[in-house]
């Protein structure tokens, strides 16, 4: 199918005029025919299981009282970063598989881009926190209420959102530097920073430093705090007497160690490489992994696993089907 043509605007530049396209078009994960159908269904279904299992998390701990501490509040708060995250970039991606143009605007993109940045920052904060939390609870349970008040968690979570909107706006606005004068199509389903810089004509340098420094250190710095986190945790847990105790502890961490591992593997694989390497088709794969899976996974994970949201499940689910039959 044709492209439609590179429209261009008008913009000034160290008082010279250079041309820039006004709108990409996202060619999505593949551009086989055959695969459309069979690639909407597929993303559609995750994105349900997605949204739904999500939403069902933050109304089990808004609608129940036992469940108002800081844990449930960081959950809650990762479930939503999970519904946003998500939705920045798959009704695009679905909208687009039938569309016959593909077209995303220039400013949709860049408003895409930042979006993208600041809920998968808020995802890494969310995370470092939440390993934090389990830390406290396991290695100094008779402190835990002491230290991890609710003031101090809904100061945390403000923190992890005020850091995320910066780290969105440093990358996005070092993005909107760049000139994009040739090809305006971009081998992804949406507009991520590594495709969007190899279509630029200036000098994607100071990009490529900011996401190899501070990208660096946000992202492997989380990591880092959480790994340490979860050493300290097992240190812990081979202390204990009880057999059954170790077991549930360590399917735990386990859980949540192979989700951080998903999340922060592909992360890295994708961004802290040089710009040169970056491959479109490797990519869309890793990108996958982290934009839909983990977040699809995270539900069942981080929550569904845990007693006492079970549980809350159940009764929940009980209300609902008695207040429909009586």
């Amino acid at each position: 199918m044709a492209q439609p043509p590179v429209k261009c605007m008008e913009v000034k530049v160290d008082n010279t005029s250079q041309a820039s396209v006004s709108h990409f078009v996202l060619l999505g994960i593949s551009t086989h025919q055959e695969e459309q159908i069979p690639l909407f269904l597929l993303f559609l279904l995750m994105y349900t299981i997605n949204i739904s299992g999500n939403f069902a998390i933050i109304i089990l701990i808004i609608s129940t009282p036992h469940l108002q501490t800081p844990m449930y509040i960081f959950l809650s708060n990762l479930a939503l970063a999970d519904i946003c995250f998500t939705s920045t970039t798959v009704p695009k991606m679905l909208q687009n598989i039938f569309s016959p143009t593909k077209a995303i605007s220039y400013t949709g993109c860049l408003a895409q881009t930042y979006f993208f940045i600041c809920f998968a920052a808020l995802e890494n904060f969310l995370l470092a926190v939440m390993a934090y939390d389990r830390y406290l609870a396991v290695c100094h349970p008779f402190r835990y209420p002491m230290i991890l008040t609710r003031m101090l968690c809904l100061q945390m979570v403000a923190v992890c959102h005020i850091l995320s909107h910066l780290h969105a706006l440093l990358h996005t606005f070092l993005m909107g530097r760049l000139i994009f004068c040739a090809d305006n199509r971009i081998p992804h389903f949406f507009c991520d920073l590594y495709p969007l810089m190899k279509l630029s004509c200036s000098s994607t340098h100071l990009n490529t430093l900011m996401i190899h420094t501070e990208g660096v250190i946000v992202i492997n710095g989380a990591l880092a705090f959480i790994m340490a986190s979860y050493a300290c945790i097992i240190s812990a847990v081979l202390q204990s007497p009880s057999a059954k105790g170790k077991w549930k502890a360590f399917s735990t961490c386990g859980s949540h160690l192979t989700v951080v591992a998903i999340f922060y593997g592909t992360l890295t694989w994708v961004y802290f490489q040089p710009l040169a390497s970056y491959s479109a088709a490797k990519g869309h794969i890793l990108t996958v992994m982290y934009t839909v899976v983990t977040p699809m996974l995270n539900p069942f994970i981080y929550s569904l696993r845990n007693r006492d949201v079970k549980g809350a499940f159940r009764r929940w689910m009980n209300r609902i089907w008695t207040s429909l039959f009586r």
